[in-house]
């Protein structure tokens, strides 16, 4: 009997396990021929999703948690979910039950077909605003052009790895991770869902446009170095400019006298280069605080425990 494990992230989801759980038993009752494996990683929540989580653990040891020392946000809560999962295939599904688990039934259908990925893309984005919509569509489109790397647009963290996809990610230990880009950094033959997203089944998102814009950031410093290639650009047809410009006003005092005249026009270049070279050292830190980050070699994650068992910082994931 092949097994899955739905490595499931949760922060403050106290209000939605009791649903999410039934909807992982009703799915599971449609795929009797596979062992399913429900493994909750706890983000540092501060309400009583652990206290859930335990309580349905006493009844049901198919359901494992996985508590994080801390909050360390959703990106570093897949791989330590990606860690700890033991099955042949994984499922990676938000908590707040916008990604349907009942599509999981076709994505293995898929995966016995040959297929290593198989992604859900949605179809419509209900209980979303028109600003994140269109901002979400502007981001990947400019992202893909940046890129030689095929990225899926409107696609999420809802997909079904296999067992060797899994095993490919968690060689991947960088601390400013962008999941979405590594699932299509990997390659491997991957399989297209289509699906409507659904509002949060409860609780409140914990996603805001400051979050979403770090995530962009992360996306684009980690995956194309575009951003250093046109401040470099930007540097030169600036220079280029400014050079035709010395020589016109150069040309201009020689021919007719200097005067006093142009003090509007030399205080807007002066703060438009100021403008320029402030971007270009910005982007500059971007990228040499990602190498900062990385040279600490820090560990991703601290586990607090693992079902009823304490885990100690030096012991090592078999």
């Amino acid at each position: 009997m092949k097994k899955i494990t739905i490595v499931i992230p949760a922060y403050n989801e106290e209000e939605v396990i009791g649903v999410l759980y039934e909807a992982l038993i009703a799915m599971s009752q449609k795929l009797p021929l596979y062992a399913f494996e429900y493994l909750f990683v706890d983000d540092g929540s501060a309400d009583g999703t652990l206290m859930h989580l335990n309580h349905y653990r006493q009844k049901d040891q198919r359901v494992q948690i996985l508590a994080l020392s801390r909050n360390y946000g959703k990106e570093t809560a897949m791989i330590a979910g990606l860690d700890y999962a033991t099955g042949d295939a994984v499922v990676i599904l938000d908590a707040d039950l916008q990604d349907p688990p009942a599509l999981i039934e076709e994505m293995v259908y898929w995966w016995e077909q040959g297929y290593d990925d198989v992604y859900a893309k949605r179809r419509s984005r209900k209980g979303e605003s028109w600003l994140k919509k269109i901002t979400s569509q502007r981001y990947y489109a400019m992202l893909q052009k940046t890129t030689r790397i095929p990225l899926q647009r409107d696609t999420g963290d809802f997909r079904l790895l296999d067992r060797r996809c899994v095993d490919a990610l968690k060689q991947m230990r960088e601390t400013q991770r962008y999941t979405k880009g590594l699932f299509s950094w990997i390659g491997y033959k991957k399989k297209e869902l289509l699906f409507d997203r659904q509002p949060r089944a409860a609780g409140k998102t914990k996603w805001n446009y400051l979050n979403l814009i770090n995530l962009a950031i992360e996306g684009f410093t980690s995956f194309t170095t575009v951003p250093l290639r046109i401040s470099t650009v930007a540097g030169f047809i600036v220079s280029i400019i400014a050079f035709i410009y010395m020589i016109v006003i150069l040309i201009k005092t020689l021919l007719f006298g200097s005067d006093v005249s142009g003090y509007p026009s030399l205080m807007i270049m002066i703060l438009f280069l100021g403008g320029i070279q402030l971007i270009s050292l910005g982007v500059i830190g971007e990228y040499l605080g990602r190498i900062f980050n990385e040279s600490k070699n820090r560990p991703l994650y601290f586990i607090d425990q693992f079902n009823d068992k304490k885990i100690d910082p030096q012991q090592k994931k078999n």
